[in-house]
């Protein structure tokens, strides 16, 4: 059986409870899909076409809708730029000029520090991790609260898993030689290299190569190796450092205008849920899978693989921390998800240690 016929067949059976079953006037008791109005949706991403993986998510996901609802419901994709900037789609989303969008809360933390838990936090859980914590964990519910002041309602649309340092027009090679560097990070990771002397920048996808190419920064973190050759980072900046600790497992987000979403019927609601469900599954195993070929390109052209330095690793670390509880000490929804977060990363991360990192310990390359 081919993949697509088999991701149809299963949403197929997840939906509405069998409603779609008799979808072309076979006995049953849930709605035909022939019955079921005409509707067009526009989405607008926070990244461009050349950003292959994130962009085509959406493209993917508006096939697998049409699929399921027999074409009723289609959704049409605008990069970023096309119908809004790619840091403006929350507002568009909330004021219903696009009834969807794809994007990472991060860029929005000016709005509700909150925001943060919805992409990733410094330190923070791991692709599986973050996964489990939305769907398992109250983490999702959560979210859904934040954003309902926004008038959006929040769904995991995929992840990058683990991030890299980023690249770097010089050697970092200590504590002391991040402070005047000018760097292109978004989020609480910018927060917090601002506070380890670094002067951060949010730039958007498409404005990041000219401004490190031109000097305007001197160093950028993007995603991972296939993504950051495509955007050909290296060919302007050649050490290229790990980890990316303020990325340790970044999740997507589609963002759903909640007007719009009330007035879709039940079955497109469950044929949208499902498609992306099966989008958060395949954007993570596209970079799992793509990443690696794409670091021995890099490092064939000359690319530097460097460690960061471990005071700078510590350093960061007590940063983040001391953060994470000033944030909690001055907003009570902050403080709620904080809290219940903290506990779940905790017992994930012991969990791991046992089951994960001590095989690493003796499977993996060490380095």
């Amino acid at each position: 059986m081919k993949r697509r016929d088999f991701c149809k067949k299963a949403a197929l059976g997840t939906l509405a409870g069998g409603a779609l079953v008799g979808c072309r006037g076979e006995t049953g008791n849930g709605p035909s899909i022939v019955t079921q109005p005409n509707i067009q949706w526009n989405l607008a991403s926070s990244f461009g076409p050349s950003l292959d993986v994130l962009f085509n998510a959406n493209q993917w996901l508006a096939q697998r809708v049409s699929e399921i609802t027999d074409g009723k419901f289609r959704i049409r994709v605008y990069g970023a730029g096309e119908l809004v900037p790619a840091l403006q789609v929350m507002d568009a989303v909330q004021q219903g000029t696009v009834e969807i969008g794809q994007t990472a809360s991060y860029y929005f933390t000016g709005k509700n520090p909150a925001l943060a838990f919805d992409t990733t936090i410094p330190f923070g859980l791991t692709a599986r991790q973050q996964v489990a914590w939305m769907f398992h964990g109250g983490g999702l519910r959560r979210m859904r609260e934040v954003l309902s002041d926004f008038n959006i309602i929040p769904l995991p649309s995929g992840g990058t898993g683990a991030q890299m340092g980023g690249w770097f027009r010089r050697e970092i090679g200590s504590l002391q030689d991040l402070r005047g560097l000018k760097m292109r990070i978004p989020g609480m990771g910018g927060e917090v290299m601002d506070r380890l002397g670094v002067t951060v920048q949010v730039l958007a996808g498409a404005d990041v190569y000219p401004a490190l190419e031109r000097g305007v920064i001197d160093a950028v973190e993007w995603v991972g190796p296939h993504d950051d050759e495509k955007l050909g980072f290296h060919k302007v900046a050649r050490f290229y450092y790990y980890p990316g600790w303020w990325e340790p497992g970044p999740t997507l987000s589609l963002y759903i205008n909640r007007t719009a979403w009330d007035d879709l019927p039940r079955m497109y609601q469950s044929a949208l849920e499902a498609a992306a469900a099966e989008v958060c599954q395949d954007m993570l195993a596209s970079y799992d899978a793509k990443n690696p070929a794409a670091l021995k390109r890099l490092q064939e052209q000359g690319v530097q693989l460097k460690p960061f330095a471990s005071d700078m690793m510590d350093a960061a670390y007590q940063t983040t921390r001391e953060r994470l509880e000033e944030m909690a000490s001055r907003d009570t929804q902050f403080r709620t998800i904080y809290e219940e977060w903290k506990t779940f990363r905790e017992t994930s991360f012991n969990w791991f240690a046992i089951s994960e990192q001590s095989y690493a310990n003796t499977a993996f390359p060490k380095r």
